[in-house]
């Protein structure tokens, strides 16, 4: 009879199989991919037509976005706000940073009413830099 040796499972593993770490990798990757675009538009709406590129845009950090909803409701930051809410978010943001720039994304169908109640509060806090969102007119 033979006697064979244990030496040959003592041997360490010179090789790591990265295959599965590679598709976990690639799966977050489409998962992101796919939600960042959906985190920067949280509500749905139709926006009017028209604007102009700007020459000078300003900073991604610069810019507060605000959204009016069809039912009346604000959302700035992915959070639902009352307009009390969205003024003093407002002033304490011009506060840090005097350069921000309001930007309004309003639903063609929304009576103007609740917009001009929000450009009353901005200019009545001295906050200027205000833009509306629009689609680009395709001519």
């Amino acid at each position: 009879m033979r006697r064979f040796s244990q030496k040959h499972n003592l041997v360490t593993l010179n090789e790591i199989n990265i295959t599965p770490l590679l598709d976990l990798a690639f799966v977050l990757l489409i998962i992101f991919v796919i939600t960042t675009p959906m985190l920067e538009q949280s509500l749905h709406l139709t926006l009017p037509a028209g604007g102009v590129d700007s020459p000078s845009k300003p900073t991604k950090d610069d810019i507060k976005t605000v959204e009016v909803s069809k039912d009346n409701f604000f959302v700035m930051g992915g959070q639902k706000m009352t307009l009390n809410e969205i003024e003093a978010a407002l002033v304490q943001a011009n506060r840090i940073n005097p350069k921000m720039v309001v930007y309004i994304r309003v639903d063609t169908s929304e009576p103007f009413g609740t917009v001009t109640s929000l450009l009353d509060r901005c200019e009545k806090n001295g906050i200027s830099r205000i833009s509306f969102a629009t689609k680009k007119d395709r001519r």
